[in-house]
Formats: structure tokens, C-alpha cells, sequence
């Protein structure tokens, strides 16, 4: 018999019918306390060896219906290995076909991040010589809102902030912050070695740990869009933001990386500050180096397709990025990765998955480095 669930870390579907294996219907369901939807996570079990049609009825409803052109579902037997799965998209109903090869096969909008990875994570990086593993605080369930400190905290050593899933359902930004805190903490790694001796690193790996393992796309337990919280962040509605704010504010900041994950665009880029009030040549120019340096280390970077340009003094402040780049005055940008597959060269068999993300975030170290001398005016 066939059976699907999602009772699980980060689960999310609602079934309509699975009495029959080629007509599965079922929707994604909004996240927690808001109206965006688009991540889905759930298990199919029964039907090994059998193809099987998925239906999600309310594709078209979701938050970014476009996303769905070109895109392909995700698909693991064991949890680990991830692939992608044939799917269509009609306008109307996104269709996945697949058959399984195991009595239980996984399926996910983009490779899961568990939070017990998550909680790996933190406990192998704080093992690590010179690494401080701190909560913040806690999130509106009781959560605990991790900081990972590396390096000297003296003040006159550039601060480098990097923060990601703001958007829990945004998996691949915490993979990248796997891959960088990887070599960061390599001992043996010169470029790791050269950045752990003269700057400080303040890493939160998972901004949104409630929204995470509910299985929301964009919002924290309150419903809040974390991403847009930053010019007012309350204890009462996004604690989260509040905590790593008055952090930044005790330390300062003179890199700042916010990671996430675009519904849309097939392509690595970036997303800066040139809308805020403060915008001068000095960030113009620094700004343009840290895109001319990634696009050099890694070709999975691209600067001609990524958002609209914001006009002058038209950023939005309640955006992260938007928010430290003015109060700090410092290099501060958005980094998007795509849900689908990176157009510029494209995997058939995972598209952009979790291992591409974490080499972005390795390559990330040698465009810090490159940078470094040039933070501060």
C-alpha cells in the first residue's frame, strides 16, 4: 500500500489522494502562520519498482509559480545521495514522475539540511582550536540562535559576518556555510591559515532554526520574513534578527555575507547595496572587486543576470544586507544560489545540489583574502 508522510525534520506536504500509484495528489502547505509556500519534503513508501505520477494541485498558487519552468524535484533513497527526478510544470499542476527503487524514496523541493546535520555542524566546528561556539539566545520555541566565533576578537582585526537561512527553506545557504567552515578550519589550508591570522570570523549557519524544522520556505514561527525584519527586529516577533543585530552592533562589521537560495534564477550572483543612502565609490569599488574575484575562483559565479539594480536611496533597509551595509559602512551583500540548476553549467543528474554549494562557500575564503586589506577606509 502506498503511503506518504511528512511527519518529520523539515517535512511538508498535504495529501489529497494516494490510493493510486500514477494519480498522487497532494499540496504544499504555507508556512508556518503566513501565506508563502513553495518548499515541499516528504517520503513515498510502498511502492518499489512501480512508476509513480505526483501531482502537487496547488503549484500555481504557490509564492513564486515561475520557479517552477525548468525546474526538476529532488530525490533520495537513503537521505544522503540526492538526484533529480523528471518534472513538469503546466501552468497549473507541477507533476513529478519517478520510480522508486527502494521500499522508501524522499523527495524535496532542493537537498534537505537537517537540523541534526545542523547540530553536527556546531559540535565538530567547536571542537576545533581557537572556534567558540555561543548562543545567542532563543528563538520564539526555545531554539538556540548559534554564533560561531573564529579568531581573535582584537579590535583591530577585520570582522567578517556570515550569516544564512533566513529563509529556512533556503537549504543550500547552510550547505555553503558547511563548505566554507570546512577549509576555514582546515589546520593545513594556507588561505585559511592567512584569514584565521588576521581577521575574525562571526558565523550563524542557521538564522531560522523554528521555520527550519517546521518546513516553511520564508517565515519563523511567528510568520515572520526574517529578511525583512532588520530595521525594526522585535523579541516578540523575530527574536532571531534582534539577537544577531545587537551582536554585530558590540563588534562591528566589515564583511558582510547574507546566503540564500533564488525560486527563479538559474545562476550564482550577488545582490548589493548600491540603493542605500551612504553608497560611495569606496563601496561601488569594493563591491565591484568581490565580484570580479569570485567570478576568478569559481565559475559557477556570474554577474550578468541577478536583480535590478535598486535606484539611489531606494534600498530597502529592512533587508539585511540592505541594513548593515548602511550601519556599518561596510562591503555587505546578498548571495543568491539557484533552487534549479546553475544555467552556465548545468548537472543533469543533481543540478545545483548541496556539494556545489559548499565548494561556493570554500571559494568564498580566497575572495575574503583577496579583499582583506581593502575592508576598511
Amino acid at each position: 500500500m502506498i503511503r506518504i508522510s511528512s511527519a518529520f525534520d523539515a517535512g511538508n506536504i498535504v495529501v489529497e489522494s494516494a490510493g493510486c500509484s500514477d494519480d498522487i495528489r497532494v499540496r504544499i502547505r504555507p508556512d508556518t502562520a503566513a501565506e508563502f509556500a513553495q518548499w515541499f519534503h516528504f517520503r513515498l513508501s510502498g511502492a518499489k519498482g512501480v512508476p509513480c505520477t505526483i501531482r502537487v494541485l496547488n503549484a500555481a498558487e504557490c509564492s513564486y509559480p515561475e520557479g517552477w519552468q525548468g525546474y526538476r524535484a529532488c530525490a533520495s533513497h537513503d537521505g544522503e545521495t540526492w538526484f533529480r527526478v523528471p518534472t513538469a510544470y503546466d501552468g497549473t499542476v507541477l507533476t513529478i514522475r519517478h520510480t522508486p527503487e527502494a521500499d522508501a524514496v524522499w523527495y524535496a523541493y532542493f537537498e534537505p539540511y537537517s537540523y541534526e546535520r545542523h547540530q553536527s555542524l556546531l559540535a565538530g566546528s567547536q571542537a576545533v582550536e581557537g572556534v567558540r561556539l555561543e548562543s545567542l539566545g532563543a528563538t520564539l520555541q526555545g531554539r538556540d540562535l548559534d554564533l560561531l566565533t573564529i579568531g581573535d576578537e582584537d579590535p583591530a582585526r577585520p570582522k567578517l559576518w556570515v550569516i544564512a537561512r533566513q529563509h529556512p527553506g533556503e537549504t543550500m545557504a547552510e550547505w555553503f556555510v558547511e563548505g566554507l567552515l570546512e577549509r576555514l578550519l582546515d589546520a593545513a589550508e594556507p588561505v585559511a591559515r592567512a584569514l584565521r591570522a588576521r581577521a575574525t570570523f562571526y558565523v550563524v549557519p542557521n538564522m531560522n532554526p523554528d521555520g527550519a524544522v517546521a518546513g516553511n520556505l520564508r517565515t519563523n514561527a511567528a510568520g515572520a520574513n526574517l529578511n525583512r525584519e532588520w530595521l525594526e527586529p522585535s523579541a516578540e516577533r523575530s527574536p532571531e534578527v534582534l539577537h544577531v543585530r545587537t551582536r554585530m552592533q558590540a563588534t562591528g562589521v566589515d564583511l558582510f555575507l547574507d546566503v540564500h537560495g533564488d525560486e527563479v534564477l538559474p545562476y550564482v550572483f550577488v545582490a548589493g547595496n548600491e540603493g542605500i543612502p551612504s553608497y560611495d565609490p569606496r563601496l561601488a569599488a569594493l563591491e565591484d572587486a568581490f565580484k570580479t574575484a569570485y567570478a576568478r575562483v569559481s565559475p559557477d559565479f556570474q554577474d550578468e543576470h541577478g536583480y535590478a539594480r535598486n535606484a539611489p536611496g531606494q534600498a530597502n533597509l529592512t533587508m539585511a544586507s540592505k541594513w548593515v551595509g548602511e550601519t556599518f559602512g561596510c562591503l555587505s551583500y546578498t548571495l543568491e544560489m539557484p533552487f534549479k540548476d546553475n544555467a552556465d553549467a548545468p548537472d543533469p543528474a543533481v543540478g545545483w545540489d548541496g556539494g556545489r554549494s559548499r565548494h561556493l562557500g570554500r571559494a568564498a575564503l580566497d575572495v575574503m583574502l583577496a579583499l582583506l586589506e581593502r575592508l576598511r577606509a
